[in-house]
């Protein structure tokens, strides 16, 4: 499999990136909803408040991640958030994944970000491993707790 380009999602990219976002959130045991998954990426791309990376073959999409730029009030630096990372199944073991979080590190230079975060399942080992082989390194300082608003 040759991944021809990582690129910048567009609003015009939707129906590229659609699929993979959906399939994503499938993955995550949530039910399939094209139309939501849509507008949600079409509401993201339009406003810029978050950046999407495409990987395609020249042809389709085969993964894709979405990074949230914030901001560090102890460093006083942005940073960013890697909420997303899917490559479709196809696509798996060919690099597309190495090459998509390159990339996010890359963004995050070019930006002045003093780092990137991302959070994954305790069950998701390769994940994991494809993390840890590209230098991020698990959180041991800080618990990350969760309080449910709806």
């Amino acid at each position: 499999m040759r991944i021809g380009e990582i690129r910048r999602a567009r609003p015009d990219d939707l129906d590229l990136v659609t699929p993979l976002f959906d399939a994503y959130r499938q993955f995550y045991d949530l039910p399939s909803d094209v139309a939501a998954a849509r507008a949600y990426l079409c509401d993201r791309l339009v406003a810029g408040d978050s950046v999407v990376f495409v990987a395609t073959d020249g042809r389709a999409a085969l993964g894709f991640t979405q990074l949230y730029p914030t901001l560090d009030s102890l460093t006083l630096r942005p940073y960013a958030i890697l909420s997303d990372l899917y490559v479709a199944p196809g696509a798996r073991r060919h690099g597309t994944g190495r090459r998509l979080l390159v990339r996010a590190r890359e963004y995050a230079m070019e930006t002045g970000a003093v780092r990137l975060e991302l959070q994954t399942a305790h069950s998701n080992l390769a994940a994991q491993a494809l993390y840890e082989s590209l230098g991020w390194r698990r959180d041991d300082q800080f618990v990350i707790y969760t309080l449910r608003c709806s």
